[in-house]
């Protein structure tokens, strides 16, 4: 049970910093610069799967990859004039674990979506309405394991498929200067699971919220289901507390 003096600090914090000045330096940028519900979907996910490592080096790839799009990430993948940059076989280089082959495969398999569901959001609504964040989890990461693309989008749910649930809560999240809100129709907010990763994980230990470094989908989940207690009906307002704690007590 989350005491009052934590789930205060939480609700406090959250309010400070779900804000439009959040978005500056974030990935989530990049889907506030483009126009159209589908290329803002598009944009958002390719941005979501390079978002590891250090920001200097993941948001001039987005960037890069946009400008490729001539700033219509939907069109550039649903033509296939990716494979005009990333030929099948080319194993220089794109972005850490990520080579050129590897974006070619993943954007053939993103592009099979597009073209035979119209978007990603389409494709998640032709299996259950609503879904849960789970259920959509798990439905992403088989589309893209069945085409053999298990290094960009987790295999499974075993992970905590931290990358995943942050563009899922970009999608969901409604009433937000930061989310879009997309989805609001496919998937419950209620069921979102928190983007955990080591970070996330420290600062909620500080908080006696985690008692393990694991970041396990079952320590995201445990660390939702504590943030539920500060916000029922949105718990993925807890990133944005948790953020705000890092940035307060780093």
């Amino acid at each position: 049970m989350m005491n009052k003096e934590i789930r205060d600090k939480l609700i406090a914090l959250a309010e400070r910093y779900e804000t439009a000045e959040f978005i500056v330096g974030d990935p989530s940028w990049w889907m506030h610069q483009v126009s159209g519900s589908h290329n803002q979907e598009a944009t958002a996910f390719v941005a979501s799967v390079l978002s590891y490592g250090s920001r200097a080096q993941f948001m001039p790839k987005i960037g890069l990859l946009l400008d490729y799009a001539y700033g219509d990430m939907e069109r550039w993948l649903r033509t296939g004039a990716y494979a005009d940059r990333f030929a099948l076989g080319d194993k220089q280089c794109f972005y850490r674990l990520y080579n050129n082959d590897t974006m070619r495969r993943f954007f053939d398999a993103y592009r099979d979506m597009l073209t035979q569901h119209g978007s990603m959001g389409e494709y998640l609504a032709t299996l259950r309405s609503p879904l849960t964040a789970i259920q959509a989890l798990e439905a992403i990461c088989h589309w893209f394991s069945s085409r053999g693309v298990s290094v960009v989008v987790p295999k499974d749910t075993t992970s905590a498929c931290k990358r995943v649930c942050m563009f899922l809560r970009w999608m969901v999240r409604d009433g937000s200067p930061v989310d879009l809100g997309l989805w609001k129709d496919i998937i419950d907010k209620r069921t979102l699971i928190i983007p955990l990763d080591t970070h996330v994980v420290s600062e909620a230990m500080k908080l006696g919220l985690l008692q393990s470094r694991c970041a396990s989908m079952s320590a995201a989940i445990r660390l939702t289901d504590a943030m539920r207690e500060a916000f029922p009906d949105d718990p993925l307002r807890g990133d944005f507390a948790l953020f705000g704690y890092g940035v307060n007590n780093g």
